[in-house]
């Protein structure tokens, strides 16, 4: 206990840190994700042909080395100056982006095509059709991939600690170079991810049951 109490404020700090890291990654994953999949069903080939070439790019590259690219090559061309905060953001969720789209597209092709052609016939363009009548009812679907998506995204932003951005992992490393147990500092950080990945779990069922319907 003495390592908690002793640097509880630390803890606090780490553990906002790891929160704030994977809410902000989780939407700009979410929204990236959904525009990609809106990408990769479009009936316009460049489109097509865009989304999976970000998707195939993304998903087979370690996340590692975006991040390395995040750090050392996007200040250089894109945000000079930009903080640990916005680059760790950036490299989660374009990461998870990808993740997150070919989730939304296997809701999409979960939807029956009379329900597109008879948005069609009605007159509506792909985007009305998409966004209306398809991704409303994907949605169910898409909801359980999504938890599990959102909660390897919590464990992958330890890596942003060791960037330098003041998450959970990087107070470990921290008080481990103090000298402190090792063990019950893993063991106090295991429990704070625990924390969040079973509040996200928790939402995601919360969810499933408002949104579920007779199918």
């Amino acid at each position: 206990m003495n390592v908690l109490l002793d640097y509880l404020p630390q803890f606090r700090d780490g553990f906002l840190g790891t929160l704030a890291i994977t809410a902000s990654s989780a939407l700009l994953a979410l929204v990236l994700g959904v525009l990609i999949a809106g990408f990769r069903v479009s009936p316009i080939p460049p489109l097509r042909a865009f989304g999976t070439a970000w998707v195939t790019v993304l998903r087979n590259t370690p996340l590692t080395l975006l991040f390395l690219v995040a750090f050392f090559v996007v200040p250089q061309v894109l945000f000079q100056g930009a903080s640990t905060y916005v680059l760790a953001t950036l490299a989660l969720g374009f990461y998870t982006s990808s993740f997150v789209c070919e989730a939304v597209r296997s809701g999409i092709n979960t939807v029956p095509l009379g329900q597109a052609e008879a948005a069609r016939s009605l007159g509506m363009t792909f985007s009305q059709t998409l966004g209306q009548i398809v991704l409303p009812q994907a949605t169910r679907t898409v909801l359980p991939p999504l938890s599990s998506i959102f909660i390897a995204l919590t464990k992958n932003s330890a890596i942003a600690g060791a960037f330098g951005f003041g998450e959970l992992f990087n107070l470990s490393k921290l008080l481990n170079d103090k000298g402190y147990a090792i063990a019950w500092i893993f063991l106090w950080t295991a429990l704070a991810y625990l924390i969040i990945t079973f509040a996200i779990s928790a939402v995601f069922r919360l969810l499933e049951r408002r949104m579920g319907v007779a199918r």
